[in-house]
C-alpha cells in the first residue's frame, strides 16, 4: 500500500504554514509553530497517532495566538482530507476514551464529509503555558470543518488543564488512526449506505 501522504500550503496575511502529514507513518514530528505548549500538543498528537508530521508556522504571535493555532487547524483538516483521498476501504470511524492521571477524555470521530464538532472540555485557566485555552476549541473547530469530518470530544473527569488538553489531543489523534485504517473487508469498498461520502 503506498503511504498515505499530503502536503499543503497556506500563505496569508497573518499566517505562512508549510506542513507535510503521513497517515502510515511512525509518530516522527518536526513542529515549530511559535507557541511552545501547542508544539507539545501537535508532537503528543503524531506521536499517540502513529502519523509522521512536519509543520513550520509562521505567524503574527506579537497580535496573539489565534491565528497561529486556528490556521494550523485548517492547513492539518486540509492534510487528512487530502491525505485519506477517496475513502475507499477505510474504516471511516473512530473513539478512543483517554485516560492521563485523573482526566479522561472521549473522542469520536466520522469521516464522513459532514463537518460537525460537538466540544466538551472544563477549562478553568485562560492559558497553558502561552497557548490560550479558548483556542483549543477554535482548532479542533477548524480541523473538523477543513477536514469534513464529525468529530466528538467530550471530558469525562479531569481537573488539571494541561492534562484535559493533552488527553484531548492523544484521544484525537487514538481516534483518527482508527478511522483511517484500512479494513481488508471493505477492499474496494466505501463504507456507506449511500455508495459515496
Amino acid at each position: 500500500m503506498a503511504a498515505r501522504i499530503a502536503n499543503v500550503t497556506r500563505v496569508t496575511k497573518e499566517t505562512n504554514i508549510e506542513l507535510e502529514l503521513n497517515l502510515d507513518g511512525s509518530g516522527i514530528a518536526e513542529v515549530d509553530t511559535g507557541i511552545g505548549f501547542f508544539d507539545h500538543m501537535l508532537i503528543s498528537f503524531a506521536k499517540h497517532g502513529l502519523f509522521d508530521l512536519k509543520l513550520a508556522v509562521k505567524g503574527d504571535l506579537f497580535v496573539d495566538s489565534h491565528h497561529t493555532i486556528e490556521d494550523t487547524g485548517i492547513v492539518l483538516g486540509q492534510a487528512i482530507a487530502k491525505a485519506v483521498g477517496d475513502k475507499v476501504g477505510i474504516k471511516r470511524y473512530g473513539s478512543f476514551m483517554l485516560p492521563m492521571d485523573e482526566t479522561l477524555v472521549l473522542s469520536a470521530i466520522d469521516l464522513s464529509g459532514r463537518p460537525y464538532l460537538v466540544y466538551d472540555l472544563n477549562l478553568t485557566v485562560p492559558q497553558v503555558g502561552y497557548m490560550d485555552t479558548e483556542m483549543v476549541k477554535e482548532f479542533f473547530y477548524a480541523v473538523s470543518y477543513a477536514a469534513g469530518m464529525n468529530l466528538h470530544i467530550k471530558q469525562i473527569h479531569g481537573s488539571n488543564n494541561h492534562h484535559i488538553i493533552e488527553a484531548a489531543f492523544k484521544a484525537f489523534a487514538k481516534a483518527l488512526d482508527m478511522a483511517t485504517m484500512k479494513d481488508i473487508r471493505l477492499e474496494g469498498q466505501l463504507l456507506s449506505t449511500k455508495g459515496s461520502l
